[in-house]
C-alpha cells in the first residue's frame, strides 16, 4: 500500500522528520510531497543514508518523491 506524506508548506527539518516516521512505520512505498528544494534535497539524503531509493518528479514548483525499498 502506498503511504503518502504531504509536507508542502512545512519548513525543514519537519519534512525530514515526517518522512523518517513514515519510513519506520511503512513496509511499502512512500510518496512525499514537498514544495521547496531544501526539503527535497534533505529527504533524498535521508533516503540514501537509509539504503533506500528515491525518484523525484517535479510538478508545478512542487516535488513528488517516490521512496521504495
Amino acid at each position: 500500500m502506498l503511504q503518502k506524506v504531504d509536507a508542502r508548506g512545512v519548513s525543514c527539518p519537519l519534512p525530514v522528520v515526517m518522512t523518517k516516521k513514515a519510513i519506520e512505520n511503512t513496509k511499502g512505498e512512500i510518496e512525499v510531497l514537498v514544495d521547496n528544494a531544501t526539503a527535497r534535497e534533505n529527504i533524498i539524503r535521508l533516503v540514501k543514508n537509509l539504503g533506500l531509493s528515491a525518484k523525484v518528479t517535479n510538478v508545478d514548483d512542487e516535488y513528488i518523491i517516490h521512496i521504495s525499498r
